[in-house]
């Protein structure tokens, strides 16, 4: 008997955005494109053309001791090559941005090899091998999972984007990495740490309100879908909260 994954529960259409984003045989649309030269200067880990910098040699120059587990596993093309490990950060605002913190993380574990996300309450890192990284942030950035306006990378100061937009629609950036221009195209004038960048970076012009509800990932009451919309997911959550408090107080058996 063949098992089929259940990658949430929900009958809404943000469940249904959440399933399809974890499933990996699902293709997500691509909205935009941004050249690999372009990712290089966003995350702001080597100028781009450079050589990638190593953390050790390559696994074919290594003479390490036989494991069975060595000949199951296939190395990335960043292990492979023994790449150092970098990060990209993203914060999406509340607003009915195309994912969240929580989201990101499941996507990811779903959909690459050889990362380590981590997921804090109002932003998501993912680390991995470099070369690696540059190609899933590609993904990220590209597909539906992102929104110029409501999402954004950022390495570091990353507080205040959830509490609300600037009058322009944009994601509030203390450090204002990226700009809307008077064309309505986003670009970075600075890199995810902050850095001024050489030359700007276009990531396309903010997606329209109707798609971003259709798209987001986010139960929103008052611009979006609410949880109140979707029973059996309000089911599920009254489940998962209900055994950890009953296992919280180990209650014991009668």
């Amino acid at each position: 008997m063949a098992y089929t994954p259940q990658y949430g529960p929900g009958t809404s259409v943000v469940a249904d955005n959440r399933r399809r984003q974890m499933n990996p045989t699902t293709e997500l649309a691509k909205v935009r494109d941004i050249n690999e030269e372009d990712i290089v200067l966003i995350l702001g880990h080597r100028a781009p053309g450079s050589a990638y910098p190593t953390a050790h040699p390559p696994l074919t120059e290594q003479v390490e001791p036989d494991c069975p587990m060595r000949k199951l596993v296939k190395p990335t093309a960043g292990a492979k090559a023994g790449d150092r490990v970098r990060y990209i950060q993203f914060a999406d605002s509340m607003f009915n941005a195309p994912s969240q913190p929580y989201q990101r993380t499941y996507t990811e574990c779903y959909r690459f090899r050889g990362i380590d996300p981590g997921t804090l309450s109002g932003r998501q890192i993912v680390e991995c091998r470099e070369r690696d990284l540059e190609q899933y942030s590609k993904f990220l950035i590209e597909t539906e999972m992102f929104d110029p306006a409501l999402v954004s990378v950022r390495g570091a100061t990353v507080h205040g984007h959830s509490l609300r937009l600037a009058e322009d629609g944009m994601q509030f950036d203390m450090l204002q990495r990226c700009v809307l221009g008077d064309n309505g195209v986003v670009r970075y004038v600075k890199d995810q740490i902050g850095v001024p960048l050489d030359r700007e970076v276009e990531v396309g012009k903010p997606m329209d309100e109707e798609w971003l509800k259709a798209h987001s990932t986010i139960f929103h009451s008052l611009v979006g879908t609410p949880l109140r919309e979707d029973p059996e997911y309000i089911e599920y959550l009254q489940r998962i909260h209900t055994l950890r408090t009953k296992y919280g107080f180990m209650p014991k058996e009668e």
